[in-house]
């Protein structure tokens, strides 16, 4: 009988990914960004044929891809290796060489409606407003472009435009959690949702007609639900909730007056249809846990593209003939030379923090046959993001090598209602932390893991609590690995985006106010606990956690003769946009935790 070897980090990393997508109108050809060559190219298929065909060579990161109504052309939107400033660019549908739109050096681009003649362009920019954005209406034809909406007091972005563009809704966000949205028609600025003190959130707005918005909004409550306003009478209304649910987006089937409803449970994620004539809501069977995307063409059929935890991100068909059918598969991204009953679905733990809170999280766990009874312990980015059951080529690959991994949902997370997500603000280093060494302590209490056998490992503000747990708790760690996170929460202050600033007082604290507690939450006060082995990455082009952040700490750990290993990826800004460089990391973070193994036995 023939014998394999055991896969290596480049299986699991050779996984293609597929960040968004676009249906062409007469659904003859979908397009969508991957990294089928190893880098981010938007890519096409021709259904009902489920062949891929190469339509740019950018080799870049796509954050946006719409066609015109008409089939003729696509606005699709790129950065430059991670810098996260978005220009926009028309492209045929064969592909080729993209005609340049809105390209302003240095600024972001942010798409938000094309017009039914295909001949005007809305979008937000920070190009002439960096801290709080305007709204422009560009004409492709002519080239003039309209000044359409001028930020101030927060970040301003317009979101959606009537079907006869003679209004549209915009945003602004004072904090993750306050987020407003108002309707602009005439010289005339309507709130959607009643003018209160009350923080809330205006998640997703969908135009119906030109007089009534649907809206995802948790105004007076703990979850999100869906309302309506009525732009004629200027009325707002509840009409639709779910129990400890919490609704994240609006879709609209214009033909059939149908709103379908994207939910989520914590870990997982739920369709509904809702009928607008009838009130009848109906839960959709889903081929995954995440959704990504959804878009609804004329025809009513859905297009989904969305993933779970031991299957990669693919996009999935589901057909009207009268009746609903199955979905059908039309990618097949799977992890390569690995079955997917070689992965691990992660169970579903609960546990109390410090003051009663329960916190939700994912456990990962190594086989049996090759477990080196080592757990690694990930406190998620954001920080009020989630993990949820989602692929992570890390997470599986690190469990096929043999690491057990936890990921708890500390207090901040989203998914968990409002008042569980405001808990973090201006408290990073405190409620937080404690969560996770609360989660550490009750894997231990458990029996999950040894003490002396927990290694630490997250990006962004996951790189900042692994930094800040190495420096405030070093008993519970054995070495840590820190991917783009903070330090020193006052150059973080100083150095994020322009944009960002407006939200920072709320969100993380002022620098004189909450000077005390900015001391004591940031890592780098801590530098002479930081005596177990570490390994910071960061990326040059890093335009939210910038590289001074990872440059100061390990300069600071050095000077005091700390050992620290420290790789800086010259073309990555925020995350990984080239397979060879993600690659090359986790193999280097696979070697580091071997060590850490080896040297225990």
């Amino acid at each position: 009988m023939l014998s394999f070897s055991r896969s290596d980090v480049e299986q699991f990393y050779q996984t293609n990914e597929i960040e968004t997508f676009a249906v062409r109108p007469d659904e003859a050809q979908i397009i969508f960004s991957t990294n089928l060559s190893g880098k981010f190219d938007l890519w096409a298929m021709d259904l009902p044929n489920h062949f891929p065909y190469r339509l740019t060579f950018n080799g870049q990161s796509v954050q946006t891809a719409h066609f015109d109504k008409q089939g003729r052309f696509a606005i699709v939107g790129y950065d430059h290796d991670g810098d996260e400033n978005t220009a926009l660019y028309a492209m045929r549908p064969q592909g080729g060489t993209l005609l340049p739109l809105r390209t302003h050096k240095d600024a972001f681009h942010s798409f938000a409606f094309l017009s039914e003649d295909g001949e005007r362009l809305y979008y937000s920019s920070n190009k002439e407003n960096a801290q709080f954005l305007n709204g422009y209406c560009y004409y492709l034809q002519s080239g003039e472009e309209e000044l359409i909406l001028e930020g101030n007091e927060a970040m301003t972005i317009i979101e959606a435009v009537g079907p006869e563009e003679s209004s549209f809704v915009y945003s602004k966000a004072l904090s993750n959690t306050y987020q407003t949205a108002y309707v602009h028609k005439g010289h005339e600025d309507i709130p959607l949702t009643p003018q209160t003190e009350e923080e809330h959130v205006v998640s997703d707005v969908m135009y119906v007609s030109d007089e009534e918005i649907y809206l995802i909004t948790n105004y007076q409550s703990d979850y999100s639900y869906l309302a309506k306003f009525n732009l004629q009478t200027k009325e707002f209304s509840e009409v639709l909730r779910l129990e400890h649910e919490e609704l994240m987006r609006v879709k609209f089937d214009r033909e059939r007056h149908i709103l379908y409803l994207i939910a989520s449970r914590g870990v997982v994620d739920c369709l509904y249809q809702y009928d607008l004539t009838h009130s009848r809501l109906v839960q959709l069977d889903i081929p995954v846990d995440q959704i990504t995307q959804l878009e609804i063409p004329e025809s009513g059929n859905l297009y989904l593209l969305g993933m779970s935890a031991t299957k990669p991100s693919n996009l999935y068909r589901y057909q009207l003939d009268g009746h609903y059918a199955a979905w059908e598969e039309l990618t097949h991204n799977r992890v390569p030379g690995v079955d997917e009953l070689e992965m691990v679905d992660p169970e579903v733990i609960r546990y109390p923090s410090f003051d009663g809170l329960e916190i939700e999280g994912l456990y990962f766990k190594a086989n049996e046959e090759n477990d080196n009874q080592h757990l690694i312990f990930w406190p998620h980015g954001g920080p009020q993001w989630a993990e949820r059951k989602s692929f992570r080529a890390l997470f599986q690959f690190l469990v096929y090598r043999g690491y057990s991994i936890f990921a708890p949902n500390f207090r901040g997370s989203t998914h968990y209602g409002l008042a569980f997500t405001k808990m973090v603000e201006r408290d990073w280093g405190e409620g937080p932390r404690l969560d996770c060494v609360e989660g550490m302590e009750w894997m231990i209490e458990k029996g999950y893991v040894e003490r002396d056998k927990i290694l630490v490992m997250g990006g962004s503000f996951g790189g900042y609590m692994t930094l800040l747990l190495a420096g405030r708790h070093p008993e519970y760690v054995k070495a840590a690995v820190d991917i783009f996170g903070p330090s020193n929460l006052f150059t973080f202050l100083e150095s994020v985006p322009e944009y960002w600033k407006p939200l920072m007082k709320r969100w993380l604290g002022d620098p004189e106010e909450d000077r005390e507690r900015l001391v004591a939450d940031s890592p780098l006060t801590y530098i002479d606990k930081m005596t177990k082995p570490l390994f910071i990455i960061q990326g040059a082009n890093d335009p939210r956690v910038v590289q001074k952040e990872s440059d100061q700490i390990v300069t600071a750990l050095r000077e005091k003769g700390i050992e620290v290993e420290y790789l800086v990826l010259e073309d990555e800004g925020h995350g990984f946009s080239k397979k060879e460089n993600e690659i090359e990391v986790y193999r280097q973070v696979l070697q580091f935790f071997d060590q850490m193994v080896l040297s225990s036995k």
